[in-house]
């Protein structure tokens, strides 16, 4: 199972635990019943310590929780004590006594696994500059719910080798599909991609041969705003675009996780094309991450130290 029921990155998840997921996002989406009780975090709080501004995470969360009976408490970093110097592990160790589940989207990677450390509650990766387990796991969401088979896939990522790249790369290992990248160099991945399943490439239109699903994402993320016009040039030949789809099977799916810079990494044509699944891709982070709060807070509530 889950490493002290927290979900930090894919890896954190075995094979089984990832298909038996997609599994249960699918029965949530269809209305069916758990094994549990109708309303799985009745008189349940989770918080959300969000570092990031964000759209579809805290919507997506809050939502979520409210449906399947619990409550959310919002928390910036600007309205708590973190935010003034306190110690990570203080405050992990007092929201443990209040909170029943912790939803994290920051910056470093190293707070949601100090926040872990230190928390007797389960913590949840929102995002962070090195991971974004729930969008990936709904990305897969997305394509079995198209009709592929996500054990046997041949997926391409386009752009940065940022977290969602590094999340693709684990879904990978952990399932088994091929995985080809195209990164610019300076660009790549920071995660161990060593597998004769997971390639490198610099050229775009080399990678979606053959591909059943293309990815991207922004050339510049949160914080990295000042790098904007630099990657702008190094990521001019990595844009989706119909002259890249072009290049890949007809029946290429494209997914890309939001907000998008339309007409720089991802075109209007492509966004609003018949292979766009990226709008169910949105709605699918709601399934998925009832799944994994389900999964997580499936024994009874926490026992307060």
């Amino acid at each position: 199972m889950l490493s002290k029921k927290d979900f930090l990155a894919v890896a954190d998840c075995s094979r089984e635990e990832i298909l038996a997921l997609l599994k249960r996002s699918a029965e949530i989406k269809k209305g069916m019943p758990g094994k549990g009780p109708a309303l799985p975090l009745q008189g349940r709080f989770v918080g959300l310590l969000f570092e990031k501004p964000s759209t579809r995470t805290r919507v997506s969360f809050e939502v979520a929780v409210r449906q399947m009976g619990g409550d959310t408490i919002f928390l910036s970093r600007r309205d708590i004590q973190m935010g003034r110097g306190e110690p990570i592990r203080d405050t992990a160790r007092v929201l443990s006594r209040y909170l029943d589940a912790l939803v994290v989207r920051t910056f470093g990677h190293h707070i949601v696994e100090e926040l872990a450390e230190w928390s007797s509650i389960p913590v949840i990766n929102g995002l962070t500059d090195l991971h974004h387990p729930c969008q990936v796991l709904a990305d897969l969401f997305t394509l079995q719910e198209a009709g592929l088979d996500v054990t046997a896939i041949r997926a391409a990522w386009i752009g940065d080798g940022n977290n969602m790249a590094n999340s693709w790369i684990e879904a990978a290992r952990a399932l088994g599909f091929s995985l080809a990248l195209a990164c610019p160099e300076g660009y790549e991945p920071a995660v161990d991609f060593n597998s004769d399943r997971i390639t490198l490439s610099r050229n775009p239109k080399e990678v979606v041969r053959g591909a059943d699903v293309i990815s991207t994402d922004v050339w510049a993320s949160m914080g990295q705003e000042d790098e904007a016009a630099v990657r702008a040039k190094a990521f001019a030949h990595y844009r989706v675009d119909g002259d890249l789809l072009a290049h890949a099977p007809e029946r290429v799916f494209v997914l890309h996780c939001l907000p998008a810079h339309r007409g720089e990494e991802i075109t209007d044509e492509v966004m609003e094309s018949r292979h766009s699944l990226i709008w169910d891709q949105a709605e699918n982070r709601l399934h998925v991450q009832k799944a994994i709060l389900e999964m997580l807070m499936s024994h009874g509530p926490v026992d307060r130290p």
